[in-house]
């Protein structure tokens, strides 16, 4: 059970909560759908970067997500896995391992993106995407560690993305 009370409106937990302040619900959802909506980075990516997020902050809501076209850029529950144990794969492209990389430095030590790190990233990445990554692992980092922080149930049906 979620650690504050909200009316249900039928949106789902994870809806329903921000909606106890629907002012500043619709500028989370407007962050939102611009990460989805807009990314130019590969879907693969994307999700490796997203997931890494959701299992930093023990999102029940993001572990539970999926991408909504996840068949066509071939992404199974084996690519998450891979991302979980990235370490230890070699399941996932460079770009793909280095974005959830990426994620977990921005959410465990900003600090430590040094010089080296800077450059692998540039090497990998032009500007454009990275300011995309960062914009979305901000948006992933925040709104997952609210959900996480309120305790928001995942709901029943699997939220694609």
């Amino acid at each position: 059970m979620a650690r504050i009370e909200y009316p249900a409106t039928g949106m789902g937990d994870h809806v329903d909560w921000a909606l106890s302040r629907t002012d500043m619900a619709v500028g989370m959802g407007a962050f939102s759908s611009a990460v989805y909506e807009h990314s130019r980075l590969p879907l693969r990516e994307r999700e490796a970067a997203r997931y890494t997020i959701a299992l930093i902050n023990d999102c029940r809501v993001c572990r539970a997500t999926r991408a909504t076209h996840a068949a066509a850029a071939d992404l199974d529950e084996a690519f998450y896995a891979a991302v979980a144990d990235r370490r230890q794969t070699t399941a996932l492209t460079d770009r793909e391992s280095l974005a959830a990389e990426f994620a977990e430095r921005f959410a465990l030590d900003h600090q430590a993106m040094d010089d080296t790190f800077w450059a692998r990233m540039r090497e990998a990445f032009a500007d454009d995407e990275i300011a995309d990554l960062t914009m979305s692992v901000a948006m992933w980092l925040g709104l997952g560690r609210a959900l996480s922080v309120l305790d928001v149930a995942a709901p029943a049906e699997r939220l694609l993305v």
